[in-house]
């Protein structure tokens, strides 16, 4: 996906330079060399203008915002876009009168799949002598094989120069459609992963804090309703339905409440040392990008250890980025059967939550930021995470409740302290 994602940028950049160079020879040929070189400049200023509306799919304010634009770069007489069944979407420039004459050639180039090119004099008009119009070019817009509409172009002078900018502006707009519905699958994907991680909670943590917590109630109910609330806000943030990304003071919360919770499980025979520098408690992280990793320490480092070991969780300022380590002393595991395991994670299930987390990580921040993995049997396992503090689309989403516990930890300052045992 996330190559896919750069060719179709490549493309797009090998196109717009394709629209400039039709448009610096076009007015080099009438101006001189300054005023072509103006020109070339506003042909990518305004070509840049029509785009983030696009981004957001064919839609009437985008065709309003792209007709507009295309309108003022080409100077031509009117710029017109429709949807798939070629009902107008928008029209900007004059000769609007002209639209119904337009709807057979619409229908043929939507139908055919090809450009129409319609001159003036076989158009009705009551305006014959003084109408703006001396031809009309109507390309259809395909986007992964289907016609999302087309993009009408109405000249007051019937030239070659006009249909070669028209097909070059139809492919922009192909371009920056397919575009928009690659991110729409990105964010879909990674809507997906994240369903993935939720069922990756365990069963069974969710079956033994139950169990724990009723155990308690008779013998120490104010420590059982504790952990109730604990439980639950865990639960709530966990599957809240909405967010691809949060913060790392909320990760580290939650990460809190589960670690509090298995805590009261295991006793003795779990540590939890935290270390955070307050400067990256803002970086913005992937939802859910670190619980699955405390849980995998917690369950197959420390669970399986005979009288149990320590979590480690430490995060960093690395300059630009948060160094993020969650490290276990527990009964780790051959380097090379973990690199299988993830290499065939989709089909065995084997440590699908290590290589799902793998996965968003170079989705979203590219493969320079994959996990790194150290482990060996006997000698326990660190996961190491860098996130960027800042990276453009990446942005946090407001919290959908608030916690109902008072004593949830606010990573304010420097931390590092074993879990407490009842």
């Amino acid at each position: 996906m996330a190559q896919l994602l750069t060719d179709r940028a490549v493309i797009a950049v090998v196109v717009t330079l394709a629209l400039v160079a039709l448009l610096y020879w076009g007015f080099r040929a009438r101006r001189a060399r300054t005023a072509a070189d103006e020109a070339v400049l506003d042909a990518v200023q305004r070509l840049s203008k029509a785009v983030p509306e696009l981004r957001n799919g064919l839609t009437g304010e985008a065709a309003d915002e792209a007709a507009q634009h295309l309108l003022e770069l080409l100077h031509c007489v009117a710029v017109g876009i429709t949807d798939s069944s070629g009902a107008l979407l928008s029209w900007d420039g004059v000769a609007n009168h002209h639209y119904r004459d337009l709807a057979p050639a619409i229908d043929v180039a939507i139908s055919k799949r090809h450009r129409e090119h319609v001159k003036h004099e076989k158009l009705p008009c009551s305006r014959r002598g003084n109408c703006p119009m001396r031809t009309a070019v109507i390309v259809p817009l395909i986007i992964e094989g289907t016609v999302e509409g087309a993009l009408i172009v109405v000249g007051g002078a019937s030239s070659r120069r006009l249909i070669q900018l028209s097909d070059e502006l139809a492919k922009f707009l192909c371009i920056q459609l397919e575009l928009a519905k690659l991110d729409e699958s990105k964010q879909q994907l990674a809507k997906a992963e994240i369903r993935a991680l939720r069922a990756q909670i365990s069963p069974h943590f969710v079956y033994n804090a139950l169990n724990t917590i009723s155990s308690l109630i008779r013998t120490d109910p104010e420590r059982a309703r504790e952990l109730l609330h604990e439980f639950a806000d865990f639960t709530r943030y966990s599957f809240r339905s909405s967010g691809l990304f949060t913060t790392l003071a909320d990760e580290l919360r939650n990460i809190d409440r589960y670690l509090t919770i298995e805590s009261a499980r295991y006793k003795s025979r779990l540590s939890v040392r935290i270390r955070i520098a307050p400067e990256v408690l803002s970086v913005t992280v992937p939802f859910l990008v670190l619980q699955p990793l405390v849980e995998n320490a917690v369950r197959h480092g420390i669970g399986k250890k005979p009288g149990g070991g320590t979590v480690t969780i430490v995060a960093q300022d690395n300059g630009s980025e948060a160094l993020i380590t969650i490290e276990d002393d527990g009964v780790g595991m051959d380097a090379d059967r973990l690199f299988s395991d993830l290499q065939d994670a989709h089909k065995t299930g084997a440590h699908v939550g290590v290589g799902n987390i793998n996965q968003r990580m170079r989705s979203v921040f590219g493969n320079d930021y994959a996990l790194v993995v150290d482990t060996a049997p006997g000698a326990g396992m660190k996961v190491t995470l860098r996130v960027p503090k800042f990276f453009p689309g990446v942005r946090p989403e407001l919290p959908e409740f608030e916690s109902d516990s008072s004593e949830d930890e606010d990573f304010d300052e420097p931390v590092t302290r074993p879990v407490e045992h009842q």
